[in-house]
């Protein structure tokens, strides 16, 4: 049991660094944008699927989904697609050159980070309330 949660936490970080890594390349190589944004992107988005995916799962949830399903998703592919600890290194290098920037940074991905979880929660407790289809049987 206990190598089955490893593994699904372990699937799981890989598939979400590997989103981490391609929203970067797409929002600085192909888009153009600084690096930042894909920081920011990440986090934001990694908040909104944590509380939509929790609130969908939990004890009043709509989605049965096992120890297994629920760590793949929350401790594995969010972990791996989020990233506080570069939003941590971006907020101190911009802090060294323009401090009212590097607030403004760190404030608003936090609050946009929030904004996003509650987003995911306002969502997925209304589809919790959605009636359950006809089952035959």
């Amino acid at each position: 049991m206990a190598m089955r949660l490893y593994l699904a936490v372990g699937c799981g970080a890989a598939i979400g660094s590997l989103a981490r890594f391609l929203s970067g390349y797409v929002i600085v190589s192909l888009l153009g944008l600084n690096a930042l944004w894909s920081t920011a992107f990440v986090n934001v988005v990694g908040s909104w699927v944590i509380m939509t995916f929790a609130t969908l799962t939990g004890p009043d949830g709509r989605l049965m989904v096992g120890q297994s399903g629920r760590n793949f998703v929350m401790a594995g592919f969010c972990g791996g697609l989020t990233t506080f600890s570069a939003m941590s290194l971006d907020t101190f290098l911009l802090f060294e050159d323009d401090w009212p920037l590097a607030a403004a940074y760190l404030v608003s991905v936090v609050a946009l980070s929030l904004a996003a979880a509650w987003l995911g929660y306002l969502v997925a407790s209304r589809l919790n309330r959605l009636p359950v289809g006809r089952r035959s049987g």
